[in-house]
């Protein structure tokens, strides 16, 4: 078996990492700071808040997207109501008008 070679790294929220493993959280939408990530790079994904490694996964799709075009389909990918992604995202960057998809897969 070859070892798995990666093109980066990626954080996630501890909250988030159960959704993650389990595949029911799909996509994650980021600021521009992270809008660099491109379709079939591998990267290892750790904890915002502690740097512990708990998966790798395979970006399948980048794409900008507004945050008023935001709908249950999104929700739906990130695990939560359209209500609560809303918030999360301004919990987490404020008033943002500009976001960028990010869909993967588990490796």
């Amino acid at each position: 078996m070859t070892p798995l070679t990666y093109d980066g790294k990626i954080t996630f929220f501890e909250r988030f990492e159960a959704d993650i493993l389990s595949g029911a959280k799909t996509i994650t939408l980021r600021d521009e700071s992270e809008s660099h990530f491109r379709v079939g790079d591998r990267l290892s994904v750790s904890t915002f808040e502690t740097g512990r490694h708990f998966c790798d996964i395979q970006v399948v799709r980048v794409e900008e997207l507004a945050f008023e075009a935001l709908n249950s389909r999104h929700a739906v990918q990130e695990n939560m109501t359209l209500e609560q992604l809303k918030a999360v995202i301004t919990e987490i960057y404020g008033e943002i008008d500009t976001l960028y998809l990010i869909e993967y897969r588990l490796l």
